[in-house]
């Protein structure tokens, strides 16, 4: 009768200890994204880790082994918005870019990152959770721009807002005679791997270059007005922008990118009168009238493309941009192909 009362005391000891030992160990529920030293990628919970291998429960291939030497990463998933197609979509520093404008997002500390564009190449820093501060040139180091953004909402909800500037100089080109700027505000609706942006802000820029110039006046042929030499003037315009990004695949993303700039810059025009009238077979005097004028002119930068990001330090994208200029005198158009490349470190 003792041994029975002993066995069954033990027997509620180990039962009491195993009871405790699994509430030290509680279930991990989370989902993690796993990456192989080929490049294979596995999203699931882990369910058992022996320091040799892990069990990945996943959704697609049910319960797999995988041995530790050959996992390159094991990265928590935060977000359940960040697995796409059944696959896992890194939020880095990229999605805080369009093409060439930005969003309200903040760069993450840590998360800096270059953009290398055919032009020339970028780098963007993140100071704090906050402020990024980046450098823009082409590749032959000028003219040189110094950026910087603010974000108002550190923390990333539906509504995010930002705001901006860009200073730059034309270095070497022009003596460094050349100068301008750009300042903005930015509001961006929706999330990282999904959102639309809509930012105003104010530009110019002095060239610091010399141009010839008719001189103003009333000139009957063959009088000839002339030029002179003048430095082009500032040009200054507001400008609007509406740019987004969408996903449509596991790596792959739709965006556009969009600028409409407003000015009136000082032009001087020829106006041409007379000379032969082939209805009254008449001949009159040519009369050359060269006047500087103020034109209100509209510029539209339209640029559609796709992001491919392979992994989370790296991205590819392209761009079918195109160029709108007009004004009451003239229409002008051209397309402006572009390919960049990001690189996350």
């Amino acid at each position: 009768m003792k041994s029975i009362l002993t066995s069954a005391l033990i027997t509620l000891f180990l039962s009491m200890s195993f009871g405790l030992t699994a509430q030290k160990d509680p279930i991990d529920t989370n989902t993690y994204v796993i990456i192989k030293n080929n490049g294979t990628e596995y999203i699931g919970r882990i369910l058992n880790d022996d320091g040799r291998e892990i069990l990945l429960e996943t959704k697609t291939l049910g319960k797999i082994f995988i041995n530790k030497s050959e996992i390159k990463s094991i990265t928590l998933i935060a977000d359940r918005k960040s697995v796409v197609f059944g696959e896992y979509r890194a939020s880095g520093p990229f999605t805080t870019r369009y093409q060439f404008t930005t969003n309200a997002f903040s760069i993450k500390r840590g998360e800096n990152y270059a953009l290398v564009n055919l032009y020339g190449p970028e780098v963007h820093f993140s100071l704090s959770d906050r402020f990024s501060l980046g450098v823009m040139t082409t590749w032959i180091a000028s003219p040189f721009v110094l950026a910087g953004k603010y974000a108002l909402t550190p923390k990333a909800t539906k509504w995010n807002f930002a705001i901006g500037t860009m200073l730059g100089t034309s270095g070497y080109l022009a003596n460094f005679k050349g100068f301008g700027g750009l300042h903005w505000a930015v509001v961006t609706y929706g999330n990282r791997l999904n959102n639309v942006s809509f930012s105003a802000g104010y530009g110019y820029i002095k060239t610091g270059m010399d141009e010839d110039a008719e001189r103003p006046g009333v000139y009957i042929e063959p009088n000839f007005p002339g030029t002179y030499n003048r430095m082009i003037p500032m040009r200054k315009a507001p400008l609007i922008s509406i740019a987004g990004i969408f996903k449509v695949g596991s790596k792959a993303s739709f965006f556009f990118d969009s600028m409409v700039l407003f000015n009136n810059p000082k032009e001087i025009r020829t106006n041409t009168s007379g000379g032969y009238d082939p209805n009254t077979q008449l001949y009159t005097p040519i009369v050359n009238t060269v006047v500087e004028e103020r034109i209100f002119r509209t510029s539209f930068y339209l640029m559609p493309g796709m992001r491919f990001q392979k992994n989370e330090n790296r991205a590819f994208q392209i761009a079918l941009a195109g160029v709108a200029s007009f004004d009451k005198y003239e229409t002008n158009s051209f397309p402006i192909p572009m390919c960049s490349w990001f690189f996350k470190f």
